[in-house]
C-alpha cells in the first residue's frame, strides 16, 4: 500500500516497458523510465514520492519536492488562473492551490506559506488556512528540542510561527531581536510546552549551561580580535548585543556571568577585559606551571 503525496518506501515488483512497477502485487503504481537508474533492481526498495502527473495519471517519482501531505512549508506562486493558484513545489507538475482555500490576494513570483493536503476526489491540494489543518495531530516534542521555524503571521504577543511544519508555536517579541517577516524560515528551540499542548519557541537555546557554552566562546574570541577589551556591558542595548552575538540580552547576560565565575573575563562599569593576555588562546584552559 502507498500513500498519495508522501515519501513511500516501496518494492520493485517487476520492469516493463514504461519504467518500473512498485508496490504490491494488484496495487502496484509505475515509476515512469526517466525515473529509473541502474542500480534499482527487482526485489529492491526504493524510496519514492506518490504524486499526479501531467495527465493526471497517478505514479511514483524520485523526485524529492518541497513539501508533503502534512506539512506547512512557503513555496512560491508559479501562476495564477480564475479557479486558483499553482505553486512550485520542486515537481514536474505544480501544486494547486484552490482560491477557496486563498487568503489574500497573490501575485507571481509571491511566496506564500501553505499546508498541503489531499481533498475529497484525493487531489493533492495546498491552502493558505493554516488553522484548518494544524495542530490536527499529537506531537512528541520535547521542551529546549532544536526545531525549524517559518513565521506565517503576527500577534499582540509576538509572531505565530510554524514549527517542523505541523504545528502553531509563539515566537514572542520579546524573544525576538532580528527582523521577521511573513515566510522568513529559520531555526529556534521549544522553550515551554504548555498544558494544552501549544508550543512557546525561542530562537536561542534555553538553559544557562547552553549560554555559557554556545555564547561564551564567541564573547571571548570577539574580545581576543579586540586587543582584550570591549565596550559592552550587561547594559548594553538588546540590538546591540544580538548583532553581535545573536542571542538575547538575558542570554548574553547569563554567559557573561559564567564567564566571569570561570575567571576569564573582568567586568568593569562600560566595558569587559580579557582575564588572561589576548596573545594567549582563551578558549582553552590555562596550563599550570
Amino acid at each position: 500500500m502507498y500513500h498519495i503525496g508522501r515519501i513511500n518506501e516501496l518494492q520493485i515488483l517487476k520492469e516493463i516497458e514504461y519504467g518500473l512497477l512498485l508496490g504490491e502485487a494488484g496495487n502496484s503504481i509505475l515509476l515512469p523510465r526517466r525515473f529509473v537508474e541502474d542500480q534499482h533492481l527487482v526485489g529492491d526498495a526504493i524510496e519514492v514520492f506518490v504524486c499526479y502527473d501531467s495527465e493526471d495519471r497517478l505514479v511514483a517519482t524520485t523526485q524529492t519536492p518541497l513539501i508533503a501531505v502534512g506539512e506547512a512549508a512557503i513555496l512560491k506562486v508559479k501562476d495564477l488562473t480564475q479557479v486558483g493558484a499553482f505553486l512550485d513545489w520542486g515537481l514536474d507538475k505544480d501544486l494547486f492551490l484552490p482560491f477557496s482555500e486563498q487568503t489574500s490576494e497573490l501575485k507571481i513570483g509571491e511566496s506564500v506559506v501553505v499546508y498541503c493536503y489531499v481533498d475529497k476526489s484525493d487531489r493533492i491540494s495546498a491552502s493558505m488556512r493554516l488553522d484548518r489543518y494544524l495542530d490536527k495531530t499529537s506531537h512528541d516534542f520535547k521542551e529546549g528540542q532544536k526545531v525549524s521555524l517559518v513565521v506565517a503571521g503576527k500577534t499582540e504577543l509576538g509572531f505565530k510561527v510554524v514549527v517542523d511544519r505541523t504545528h502553531w508555536g509563539i515566537l514572542y517579541s520579546d524573544e525576538t531581536f532580528q527582523r521577521l517577516e511573513y515566510g522568513s524560515e529559520t531555526v529556534g528551540f521549544l522553550k515551554k510546552i504548555r498544558p494544552d499542548g501549544k508550543l512557546d519557541v525561542t530562537l536561542t537555546q534555553p538553559g544557562h549551561q547552553a549560554a555559557v557554552e554556545d555564547v561564551g566562546p564567541r564573547i571571548l574570541a570577539l574580545l581576543a580580535e579586540e586587543g582584550g577589551t570591549l565596550k559592552i556591558t550587561d547594559k548594553t542595548d538588546p540590538e546591540i548585543i544580538y548583532r553581535l552575538f545573536g542571542v538575547s540580552k538575558k542570554k548574553f547576560k547569563m554567559a557573561l556571568g559564567g564567564l566571569y565565575k570561570a575567571k576569564k573575563i573582568q567586568i568593569g562599569d562600560n566595558e569587559i577585559k580579557l582575564a588572561v593576555s589576548p596573545a594567549e588562546d582563551p578558549l582553552k584552559p590555562q596550563t599550570k606551571t
